[in-house]
């Protein structure tokens, strides 16, 4: 609960008053803080990590429209992600990442990472066909083929 309630943005202050109301007897700042240390952690070693169980078969790219806190206010941003199905048949995550917009720059900046972590795509690219994406693939590189779907 902890977790799903700091990646919505509850402050530290806010979540001492929402475990009492679960009928916890409380939690500190402090606690809260650290277990969003922890979590970002995770994640951290989560996006970082290699891509090694390639070559990918299939990645789909996407874009989420989000409402994020940033800098005391709410602003729109865009989670772009990218999933793959391996050699073994099996879908992961491959890669997330928080832009602004979903840009020509944003999506080159994504792609760059993830070829700069392993990828290594075998096969088909599917998207949205938005036009930043399709320009960030050929700006990349690939031998796969980009799919509209």
């Amino acid at each position: 609960m902890v977790a799903t309630c700091y990646l919505k943005g509850v402050s530290p202050r806010r979540m001492d008053d929402l475990v009492k109301y679960l009928g916890i007897t409380g939690m500190s700042k402090s606690q809260v803080s650290t277990m969003a240390k922890d979590l970002d952690s995770m994640v951290a070693d989560f996006r970082t990590r290699p891509l090694d169980a390639g070559p990918y078969l299939y990645l789909s790219a996407d874009a989420l429209t989000m409402r994020a806190r940033e800098g005391g206010r709410v602003v729109k941003t865009s989670v772009l992600l990218a999933t793959g199905i391996n050699a073994e048949g099996f879908r992961e995550v491959l890669g997330m990442q928080v832009a602004t917009a979903e840009s020509t720059a944003s999506w080159t900046g994504f792609f760059r990472d993830l070829k700069a972590r392993g990828l290594d795509i075998d096969g088909l690219i599917t998207s949205d066909a938005h036009a930043g994406i399709k320009a960030a693939i050929a700006e990349v590189g690939s031998a796969a083929r980009l799919g509209d779907i």
